[in-house]
């Protein structure tokens, strides 16, 4: 039976927009499913910061770095992983990934150097001006129309076309009542994780089942689903990427630059109750585990710093944050004890002039000691996406348990096993799900136009 096309692509955030793009750039005909009625996914959701080591953008600016040191920065954090090869692969085509979005798609994105964030140790994130994860989606969309890609939003996936062990397209919900089969020679899964499958999280990540989930919609866990039935093995699921400070009620993640430059978290009795260097995805759990809502308490230098991310200064607009001349004051009006509040910033700003470590082991204390005025946000953990899924290969092609090919089968951004570690929130560096995401798409389009023996470019 003849294919409708030759490389189907199901998901249309970041994975999948890359894919598709670098698939008809290779000279096969593509096209995107996506069963939400709005392109992203978790990649509009975040920051849109894609780390990679030993771009030109970093030469430019005087940084030394190469895939062999950001390969030992993500080990040094993800401790033990189920597939050391795959993170390897990607600190190798790091710079070869932005250098193409750049390129290739003309996204808007230029190397952070006002922070580097968790688990790397010199600038490498390159993101969107603003900071939004959607200014680089609008900019992947944007290619992909411009080639002249198909993308059906609202068309969910209901199964894999499996003849004789081998992919062969899909089975598409079109949601007016009529199922269409799309067959392809290649298929690629570019779904999010499983964090909305309230059952597969209980099951593969229970530390953090307790936490609202804040990511995209849609993210039901399918690949692991279907990847089972197929045999394909599944690496790091118990790994995912919380976040220890989403403002609430507002909803809006409040900018970790607020912590890491030096600010600090209070419980609800009003005193700290860990080391928030471990960061905004592994401090999750602690905040989740000390009660219903954190507080965030920092200065008006750190404030200054935030508010030139887009997202930081519409929450401030918003009312996301209280003030006050004293912590006291600026706890106080979150209704905290405002002198245990005190006693607690008071501590930890003797620890910082002293050189710390302080009591909960933080040695990084950014601007600290704090100095008034001061700012209050009142917080919740979040689960933001699942770091587990299929074991693939150096070029995205799904594998079984015993070690040989899913014929036709590739996956990658959520759908994919991420390379922050094998279990918990600790090993997840910044920018890891958008780089595995895309380098990962761009790769399986590039393998399938080889099998095809298109001319990939």
């Amino acid at each position: 039976m003849a294919n409708d096309v030759d490389f189907l692509v199901i998901g249309a955030g970041a994975c999948g927009l890359s894919a598709a793009i670098a698939a008809a750039d290779a000279g096969l005909s593509t096209a995107i499913v996506e069963k939400t009625e709005r392109p992203g996914g978790n990649s509009a959701l975040s920051t849109g910061s894609v780390p990679a080591a030993g771009t030109r953008f970093q030469k430019e600016a005087g940084i030394d770095d190469d895939a062999a040191t950001y390969y030992r920065d993500l080990m040094r954090i993800a401790g033990e992983t189920d597939d050391p090869a795959l993170v390897r692969r990607m600190t190798e085509v790091s710079a070869e990934t932005v250098e193409w979005l750049v390129d290739a798609v003309q996204a808007r994105i230029e190397l952070v150097t006002a922070y580097k964030h968790i688990g790397h140790s010199v600038p490498r994130l390159h993101a969107p001006k603003s900071r939004r994860g959607a200014d680089l989606v609008d900019d992947l969309l944007r290619a992909a129309e411009e080639r002249g890609i198909p993308l059906a939003v609202g068309n969910r996936v209901k199964h894999l076309i499996v003849e004789d062990g081998a992919v062969k397209g899909a089975v598409v919900d079109t949601g007016d009542g009529q199922d269409v089969e799309i067959r392809a020679a290649a298929t690629l899964l570019a779904l999010n994780g499983f964090g909305a499958n309230r059952s597969l999280v209980a099951r593969f990540c229970p530390e953090i089942a307790g936490a609202q989930y804040f990511g995209a919609q849609g993210s039901d866990g399918e690949a692991v689903e279907w990847g089972e039935m197929l045999g394909a093995r599944l690496d790091n699921m118990a790994a995912y990427q919380g976040y220890a400070a989403v403002a609430d009620p507002h909803g809006s993640i409040l900018s970790w630059t607020t912590i890491e430059k030096g600010g600090v978290l209070l419980g609800e009795n009003g005193e700290r109750f860990g080391d928030e260097s471990l960061g905004y995805s592994g401090f999750a759990k602690h905040v989740l585990a000390q009660g219903q809502h954190a507080y965030a308490i920092f200065d008006q230098r750190i404030f200054d710093i935030a508010m030139q991310e887009e997202e930081f200064a519409e929450l401030h607009a918003h009312g996301g944050l209280k003030t006050g001349a004293s912590v006291a004051e600026a706890a106080a009006a979150q209704g905290l004890n405002d002198e245990a509040a005190q006693a607690a910033v008071d501590a930890y700003n003797d620890a910082a002039r002293a050189g710390g470590p302080d009591a909960f082991g933080r040695q990084d204390f950014g601007l600290a000691p704090l100095q008034g005025p001061f700012y209050s946000c009142r917080v919740v953990p979040a689960l933001f996406h699942t770091q587990g899924g299929l074991h693939v290969t150096a070029d995205a092609r799904v594998l079984k348990e015993d070690g040989t090919a899913v014929p036709g089968l590739f996956a990658g951004g959520g759908a994919a096993a991420g390379i922050s570690g094998r279990a918990g929130a600790t090993g997840y560096a910044s920018g890891n799900g958008l780089l595995t995401a895309i380098a990962l798409g761009r790769l399986a389009a590039l393998a399938a136009a080889d099998d095809l023996g298109a001319a990939a470019t």
